[in-house]
């Protein structure tokens, strides 16, 4: 949904807000749910539940692995619980929409706080570019060396052309924020 130009999008401090329902309702409608571990694309680490790579104490999904609905949204909670504060710490001044945010924890999930700390998103939220951040999602394209954003034949890949379309999902409801 886009905004009329003359209005300007609602900011508060990142230190302010919180993951609302709707993004993490979001991300494990996208993540999508199984109960035994597998690797999601080509070179991946194993993931069971809602994309989960760690257990609930923390510990590293391993093959044959199982875990139940109701666990596995406890383990996205945990997660999101301990990387969450880091990534507010991470935006220090910064102020985002909820929108804004959703889209950002979202990338964080994926990706993790070592990636997001490194990345031209934040250092783009730092300066208060907030078009060049969301732009800057589009760069987050590769999975186990691949670019997903390749065709072949002009067909999207069978590799992981889901984490392409993952990130452009995110770059629009990012730009329908500003």
């Amino acid at each position: 949904m886009s905004r009329p130009s003359s209005t300007l999008p609602v900011r508060s401090l990142v230190a302010a807000l919180a993951l609302s329902a709707a993004g993490l309702i979001a991300i494990v409608d996208r993540e999508g749910y199984t109960d035994a571990a597998v690797v999601p694309t080509r070179n991946d680490r194993p993931t069971y539940g809602f994309g989960s790579t760690v257990r609930e104490d923390g510990t590293p999904v391993r093959m044959g692995d199982r875990t139940t609905p109701v666990r596995a949204l406890h383990t996205v909670q945990a997660h999101l619980a301990r990387e969450e504060g880091q990534f507010r710490a991470s935006l220090p001044g910064v102020a985002l929409s909820q929108g804004e945010y959703d889209v950002y924890v979202d990338f964080l999930y994926q990706y993790g706080i070592g990636n997001w700390r490194t990345s031209s998103m934040r250092r783009h939220l730092l300066q208060g570019e907030y078009r060049q951040a969301c732009d800057a999602l589009l760069l987050w394209k590769r999975a186990g060396g691949y670019d997903c954003s390749a065709r072949i034949d002009g067909r999207p890949n069978t590799v992981c052309w889901g984490v392409w379309e993952r990130q452009q999902q995110r770059h629009a409801r990012c730009l329908s924020e500003q």
